[in-house]
């Protein structure tokens, strides 16, 4: 697999830091777990449900020998991001990512989770402007009790990040 690096850009493997000084391409000759920086998610970034899970597996691809250790802490998120969604697809995908995680696939798993960021943003966003139609709708005073009421929540008790 060949690997293009531009100046100043680091590439994670096996838990080792490269960083490479001058545009470079890389070619790697065997199976090895590697990470582009362009795909690190910074802690202060993960800020949702399903961005706390990527920042722990990219913890195990960054760091593999406290990967046993982050493994125990993976599954007990996973379970807390499973609880906070009721959307189906979200659940299925997350039952894929469990498998590929069981089977040291953690990169794998990180494109399941990166790729499930468009939906949670849209489920997020609708929760928010559902929130705020129902504060208008309150605010008026003469909000009757026929007022419509908001759609069922795709996230179980809201949008929640995972507790650690």
């Amino acid at each position: 697999m060949k690997i293009g690096l531009k100046a100043g850009e680091r590439l994670f493997i096996n838990g080792a830091v490269i960083r490479a000084d001058k545009k470079t391409n890389i070619e790697l000759m065997n199976d090895a777990v590697f990470l582009l920086e362009a795909h690190v998610l910074q802690p202060e970034d993960a800020t949702t449900p399903l961005r706390q899970l990527y920042f722990i597996l990219q913890t195990m691809i960054i760091d593999p020998v406290s990967a046993p250790a982050v493994q125990d802490m993976f599954h007990l998120v996973l379970g807390s991001v499973k609880s906070a969604f009721s959307t189906r697809e979200i659940l299925v995908r997350l039952d894929e990512v469990d498998e590929l995680a069981k089977a040291e696939r953690w990169f794998e798993a990180m494109k399941v989770v990166r790729a499930l960021y468009p939906i949670e943003a849209n489920l997020m966003m609708s929760e928010k402007s559902q929130a705020g139609q129902s504060n208008r709708n309150g605010q008026g005073g003469n909000a009757s009790a026929s007022a419509p009421r908001p759609a069922p929540s795709r996230f179980h008790n809201g949008p929640q990040l995972a507790v650690v």
